[in-house]
């Protein structure tokens, strides 16, 4: 398996309801059943998953697998149904932490600006590949947003992934630091947000619905968006610059499940669904750069060449004079919620040898 971008290589409180009478639920739906029978594993459990509205993305091709695994780890007992319509992408974990919907493929750095932990791995120069991001999960991140994500959002953690690496899509070539000076670029994250504008680019919080027409009308320049999902997108047609300036190039998933609901289910199948679980985040992470070759390989395909920045000029992007305000903004919101957000980037650094 050939990496193109890099050379690094790693490797439920669940409404039971009785089955015969499903009740919609007002403005955000959710549908969580239970069959009763005479004993524990009689009981059937229909779980309906909320997931954003991706398509040709490996976020959705991951996320697809999640009601096979169940089943097939289950033999029938637990169903999960995946909805892209129930409620929208920064809506899907407070839908979960409420129980309006049983579970959900949901994205940390959504939730990056209330609690920076989520966002680490968007710090400049920080996580550079996704070697680097497994390492830091599996070192201790991992651990760390699992008791996060149970006890801020009343969420268990099933598995954890990422997007394909991010590129920044535009409609110039932007090959040097002088190149972002007044560009409209849309960013996902306030990490990377915080960059752009130190180095005098025009960051754009922008929902992945508006980019096309944005792109045409010219109301943004580029954006920072995973590599498969981009060509998917085909943004290059609009935005036939495919650039890798590894800023914030990792951006990760997670599979959550209303920590109530979870319990509801019998422990044996729960410990069967993390078996299975545990296979998707393992091929999620280790199969990663599979999916990335094959999206640089259809855009050349169609003339588009993923163009890689210099370490020299990734280099001046991401200087100390420019990269503080991030690391700033990390440290600030740290110290309000009461943890030392320096110790916790130094501790990151550690795990990564840096």
């Amino acid at each position: 398996m050939k990496d193109k971008q890099n050379s690094n290589r790693p490797m439920g409180r669940f409404e039971a309801v009785r089955h015969a009478s499903i009740a919609a639920i007002a403005a955000v739906t959710f549908t969580g059943a239970l069959q009763f029978g005479g004993s524990a594993h009689a009981q059937e459990f229909d779980l309906t998953m909320g997931i954003l509205s991706t398509p040709n993305s490996l976020y959705l091709k991951m996320m697809n697998q999640v009601p096979e695994r169940f089943e097939r780890a289950t033999g029938g007992k637990v169903k999960v149904t995946l909805n892209d319509s129930l409620v929208g992408g920064t809506q899907i974990t407070a839908a979960v932490k409420a129980g309006r919907v049983p579970m959900s493929g949901a994205l940390h750095t959504y939730l990056a600006a209330d609690e920076p932990r989520l966002g680490v791995f968007n710090l400049p120069n920080l996580i550079n590949n996704m070697a680097e991001y497994s390492y830091l999960g599996e070192s201790f991140w991992f651990d760390d947003v699992k008791q996060l994500w149970e006890e801020k959002w009343n969420s268990v953690v099933l598995a954890e992934g990422a997007w394909c690496s991010q590129a920044l899509f535009s409609k110039e070539p932007i090959h040097t630091l002088e190149d972002f000076v007044g560009k409209k670029i849309r960013v996902h994250n306030p990490q990377t947000a915080s960059l752009l504008d130190a180095i005098g680019a025009k960051p754009a919080p922008l929902p992945l619905s508006e980019v096309p027409s944005a792109l045409q009308r010219g109301v943004i320049d580029g954006l920072f968006t995973s590599t498969c999902y981009g060509n998917g997108q085909e943004y290059w047609r609009v935005a036939p610059n495919v650039q890798n300036w590894k800023i914030g190039p990792i951006t990760g998933w997670v599979v959550i499940v209303n920590k109530d609901i979870w319990e509801e289910i019998p422990e044996d199948l729960r410990t069967a669904i993390r078996a299975e679980m545990d296979d998707l985040q393992h091929e999620a992470l280790y199969d990663f750069y599979a999916n990335v070759d094959t999206a640089i390989d259809e855009m050349r395909e169609n003339g588009i060449e993923l163009w890689t920045a210099p370490q020299s000029e990734v280099d001046r992007v991401t200087a100390e004079e420019y990269s503080a305000a991030a690391y700033q903004s990390f440290y600030d919101r740290a110290e309000e919620l009461g943890f030392d957000g320096k110790s916790y980037v130094e501790k990151a650094r550690r795990a990564l040898g840096k």
